[in-house]
């Protein structure tokens, strides 16, 4: 099972995601993908295996994942003030991986039926999301 977590500014989404993750699911293999050297930073403490960054990293590992998680914004491209290149949306995007996105609306990206939480209940609901994900790929 591989989960490629892509974040991006300082990577607090990601860290979030990769703290619950990694100690509930400690056979997969969590890659902390970072549009800068801060986000994989953060990311890599919070316990994910391996990480790198750029945009070269994204393209290459949504091409393998299983799953992908982060913000909405990995979705857009020139998201994330500018962090969020179009080939790395289109690697998302036409990545077979399921795709977990937690919803920010700073990347002008508004999803209708989602109610207003603050981030800790989105990312324990990311977490609950992937959880049931990694349990039907094994």
């Amino acid at each position: 099972m591989k989960i490629v977590v892509i974040d991006g500014q300082g990577g607090g989404i990601g860290r979030s995601l990769i703290e619950a993750l990694a100690p509930a699911l400690p056979g997969a293999e969590i890659l902390a993908v970072g549009t800068n050297s801060a986000a994989t930073a953060a990311m890599l403490k919070a316990g994910a295996r391996v990480g790198a960054t750029g945009e070269n990293p994204v393209v290459v590992n949504c091409r393998s994942a299983d799953i992908i998680a982060g913000p909405a914004g990995i979705l857009a491209a020139n998201a994330m003030y500018g962090e969020i290149t179009p080939a790395m949306a289109r690697a998302v995007g036409e990545s077979p991986a399921q795709k977990v996105v937690v919803p920010v609306d700073r990347c002008s990206i508004h999803v209708a039926g989602v109610a207003q939480w603050p981030m800790a209940k989105y990312i324990e609901d990311a977490v609950r999301r992937i959880l049931q994900l990694a349990q039907k790929e094994a």
